[in-house]
């Protein structure tokens, strides 16, 4: 394939992408979840006064992090959701992260949080039946936190 032609495709297919992805961006929608510094203000602040059932959702962590700049957070569930945030209890800023669910895909997340000491992780799924859903799941952070 020549040169020209093969990057013409990548600017049709450039052009394409934009309208296949689109995210919200929660640090400009909700600014005020990143600056909240407790689970309750932050969940408040990114979803309103709710009241989310404690079922559905399969939380995995640690039972104790040897590193706590590095802690794996495994999130599972069956429930179709909008929305998956991430929680914790123990540095400044609770919230961790917010994920968008896109329609139809099952939610199965692994991420890798920081934690500065002993705390908790919270997990809320907003389901597309407008039904809020949470986990919740303590561990504890060896000496040296963050710092690992």
């Amino acid at each position: 394939m020549k040169r020209r032609n093969f990057l013409g495709l990548g600017l049709v297919t450039l052009a394409t992408i934009p309208a296949a992805l689109s995210a919200t961006d929660f640090r400009k929608e909700k600014p005020d979840t990143w600056t909240a510094k407790s689970v309750d203000d932050s969940i408040k602040k990114l979803y309103g006064d709710i009241k989310p059932e404690e079922k559905g959702i399969k939380l995995k962590t640690p039972e104790v992090a040897n590193n706590g700049g590095q802690i794996p957070v495994g999130i599972k569930s069956d429930i179709s959701a909008k929305t998956v945030a991430v929680f914790q209890d123990v540095n400044p800023e609770s919230t961790v992260a917010v994920f968008e669910v896109p329609e139809g895909q099952p939610v199965d997340f692994g991420i890798k949080i920081k934690m500065k000491k002993s705390g908790s992780v919270i997990v809320v799924l907003e389901g597309t039946d407008g039904k809020f859903y949470t986990a919740k799941k303590s561990l504890q952070v060896a000496l040296g936190g963050c710092e690992g």
